[in-house]
């Protein structure tokens, strides 16, 4: 798992992935962010990563 910086452009991101909540209710934006994890999921595609993802964002973080 990478745990360093590893965006490009980590503001940009940001900046956008909260632009998409714009207008979006409080059901709609938890919906988006789970469509979203999905996809992003999807595209790492190694479940041990993904695990150990699951565990460190329980955790905090912090693998």
């Amino acid at each position: 798992m990478i745990t360093e910086p590893h965006i490009p452009d980590p503001d940009g991101f940001y900046a956008a992935w909260i632009a998409a909540h714009e207008g979006l209710t409080e059901a709609q934006s938890a919906d988006y962010n789970a469509r979203l994890v999905l996809l992003l999921a999807n595209q790492c595609g190694d479940q041990a990563v993904l695990l150990d993802c699951i565990a460190a964002a329980r955790e905090g973080g912090t693998p």
